[in-house]
């Protein structure tokens, strides 16, 4: 008989948001496969989430490793075609925005098994962002579409998506820090980090921020002003690393470089922060149900529920210093505002969704 649900995961952001949907599923006696496509191959950036989230080992690892888009995603979709082939699952199930998120998507589509997108209907409007076109390819094609927050739901229903298939479920990814929460160790990984009682987190990758050298120089000055405030830790993600250090981003004193951390290591991280910088699209939900304030270095967000609901403000390099400063200076809200239903249940919707579509 042919598994149920088989999942497709494969880069960092996809890991906490498939946990609590395999974990649901499995409570409900649902057969499924997990694959992990190998896009994040780093044990820093991979294996250590399956640890720590106690998520099975994968039944099948693609080890597909790093690439251009293009010659990325088509060695994902061979590696899946013959998978679906030989499994011809009832359900996948992709996550998020990466390139293996689309592969699935394609795969699915061209071989008629139903999917579903977790995380369906985040926009950014910015088709320069890669991830913005694997979202709108994606949510194209899928049969149920989970949507986190209400923006999503109005954008699919803007974009002429059936009713039927768009499900509000809230955010898989909050059930996971919701569920580890006791287990952040702000002392221990400060002290692991040496690092005093206040400091900054900076995560940094994105393309346009780092990809083009006048652009890491441009970055490189504005995160050294608001180092000049308060010290800087940044876990460095393997993309942008050599155009980040020529730039002299690392040169500063109050700069701390350290290698991309586990999930409870860098959540701990962030959770005992006065302030993250970042371009990530995950640490905007992560720091507002923390509370720390977030400043994004973006000219736009897919995830806006985060700034009308949460602690994210966009900015720009120029701003960074002054923004850093008033974040610095303001008082935190007694009790973070959270965003409807990011309540540690998202999982459970979402399997329900799932067994009544088997």
């Amino acid at each position: 008989m042919s598994v149920q649900v088989l999942h497709v995961t494969g880069a960092r952001p996809n890991f906490p948001k498939a946990a609590p949907v395999i974990r649901a599923l499995d409570r409900r006696g649902v057969e499924q496969r997990l694959v992990h496509t190998g896009q994040h191959y780093d044990e820093r950036m991979s294996d250590v989430f399956f640890r720590q989230l106690d998520l099975p080992e994968p039944d099948v690892n693609l080890g597909v490793g790093s690439g251009s888009h293009a010659v990325q995603t088509a060695a994902i979709m061979t590696g899946l075609e013959a998978l679906m082939l030989r499994e011809r699952p009832r359900l996948l199930v992709v996550y998020g925005d990466v390139n293996s998120t689309l592969a699935g998507a394609l795969v699915a589509a061209k071989l008629e098994i139903p999917f579903a997108h977790v995380e369906a209907g985040l926009r950014s409007f910015n088709r320069a962002m890669p991830e913005e076109i694997n979202r709108l390819v994606t949510d194209r094609l899928a049969d149920l579409l989970f949507a986190t927050s209400p923006d999503a739901v109005a954008h699919l229903a803007a974009e002429g998506v059936d009713a039927g298939r768009i499900h509000f479920v809230g955010n898989p990814m909050i059930d996971t820090l919701l569920a580890n929460l006791e287990r952040l160790d702000v002392a221990h990984v400060r002290a692991t980090v040496r690092l005093p009682e206040r400091y900054m987190v900076a995560t940094l990758h994105r393309p346009a921020n780092v990809d083009d050298a006048g652009d890491a120089a441009e970055l490189t000055k504005a995160v050294h002003a608001a180092a000049d405030q308060l010290p800087i830790v940044m876990p460095v993600h393997p993309r942008g690393r050599a155009t980040l250090a020529a730039a002299g981003m690392f040169d500063h004193p109050q700069v701390r470089v350290v290698n991309p951390l586990g999930y409870l290591e860098f959540l701990s991280l962030v959770r005992g922060a006065s302030a993250v910088i970042t371009d990530s699209g995950g640490v905007q939900e992560e720091t507002t149900v923390l509370g720390v304030p977030c400043l994004t270095l973006r000219p736009d967000t897919e995830r806006p529920v985060t700034i009308s609901h949460g602690t994210n403000r966009l900015v720009g390099r120029a701003d960074l210093a002054a923004e850093v400063r008033v974040a610095l200076d303001s008082p935190r809200p007694a009790e973070p505002v959270t965003p409807p239903l990011w309540d540690g249940r998202a999982g459970g919707r979402i399997a329900d969704v799932i067994i009544d579509f088997l």
